[in-house]
């Protein structure tokens, strides 16, 4: 139980910073999702994000700077292993799992829905 609540406000606080910088700022999303992934890169890289991955679990590695955090391990992991191109190979071989299942569950959902345009 106390794992869900963590994961819950570690979550929360993650889209509650988010949805302040949407309201203050004059940033747009995109430059809102970028920034969080740059965040979680700079984060990752320091090993500062292992730590709030550890009491927010699915709460911080679901959202953007998990992602981010995600990119910075891998491409570590291969520059030690690879050598400099290990940071061009080592962020694909890392996110290959994730970013194939959000492409297969999205052309699904495709299939299965049946979208409209907002009027």
């Amino acid at each position: 139980m106390k794992s869900y609540l963590m994961a819950f406000i570690v979550g929360g606080i993650i889209c509650v910073i988010g949805q302040i910088l949407m309201d203050k700022t004059k940033l747009t999303p995109a430059r809102i999702l970028v920034a969080f992934v740059t965040a979680g890169v700079f984060l990752g890289a320091l090993n500062i994000y292992d730590f709030v991955i550890k009491y927010g679990r699915a709460g911080a590695t679901v959202p953007l700077p998990g992602f981010g955090n995600i990119l910075a391990k891998a491409a570590i992991k291969e520059v030690d292993a690879k050598g400099l191109i290990g940071a061009f190979t080592g962020g694909i071989k890392g996110t290959a799992g994730g970013v194939s299942a959000a492409i297969i569950f999205g052309y699904i959902t495709a299939l299965i829905f049946n979208p409209k345009t907002k009027d």
